[in-house]
């Protein structure tokens, strides 16, 4: 079944729920700047849950430490209202307990609060895409949470079918590196890439980037610098 993508012409919808006033503003001033309708700024959980509750966000900007309700239990609240609603963790933590129980209480995406602003306006289209989107530098975590199942000899034989180039992709994405900035190392267009990825996650039976880099870096394919 294809993807539901929001057409282009229609605002993105957030909700940004942070106790930082200065930060919060900030970020509502920059998405606004970037055509992203910023329909609620709160400063804690409860009048989060609130106008999740009363408006129609397409995507929620949570932080991760707050007073009163942590941003792991307002996510936990957020499932229970409504289980589909993309929550992207906005933060300075990057720990790898922080990391795992957000994405294993069902956050989209995890990123850290001092990343480039065009870089997480990309972010948020793509997890409204249906990806799983995590800071780069976080991606080999993951593999940690990734680990558990018993696929690894079938994981190693769809690693097998990819073709030298898509090989050399899969190396750039567990470096956490775009379409964009791969097309430019590779000297090839950004469509071609988009393509490459594509047939990637076909192959490897898999449905976003983040799982890609993740097998990747458990598969030792990441590029030695």
């Amino acid at each position: 079944m294809k993807e539901k993508t929001k057409p282009e012409y229609m605002k993105i919808k957030v909700i940004i729920i942070d106790d930082h006033t200065l930060f919060r503003e900030g970020l509502q001033r920059l998405l606004v700047r970037h055509e992203i309708d910023v329909i609620a700024s709160v400063s804690n959980g409860d009048d989060g849950l609130k106008s999740i509750k009363d408006l129609e966000p397409d995507i929620i900007l949570l932080d991760l430490r707050m007073p009163e309700m942590s941003g792991i239990d307002v996510l936990k609240s957020i499932r229970e209202i409504k289980k589909s609603l993309p929550v992207v963790m906005l933060t300075t933590s990057d720990n790898e307990k922080d990391l795992i129980e957000a994405l294993r209480n069902g956050a989209s995406g995890y990123l850290l609060k001092d990343m480039e602003p065009d870089d997480l306006v990309v972010a948020l289209k793509d997890v409204l895409k249906g990806e799983t989107i995590v800071a780069p530098n976080l991606v080999q975590i993951l593999a940690k949470f990734h680990q558990g199942d018993d696929s690894e000899i079938n994981i190693s034989n769809l690693i097998g079918t990819l073709t030298p180039r898509e090989n050399e992709i899969l190396e750039l994405l567990a470096e956490g590196q775009s379409n964009k900035l791969i097309a430019k190392n590779l000297g090839i267009s950004d469509g071609t890439v988009k393509l490459h990825v594509k047939s990637i996650l076909r192959k490897l039976e898999i449905h976003s980037r983040v799982e890609a880099a993740v097998i990747a870096v458990e598969h030792g394919l990441k590029k030695k610098n």
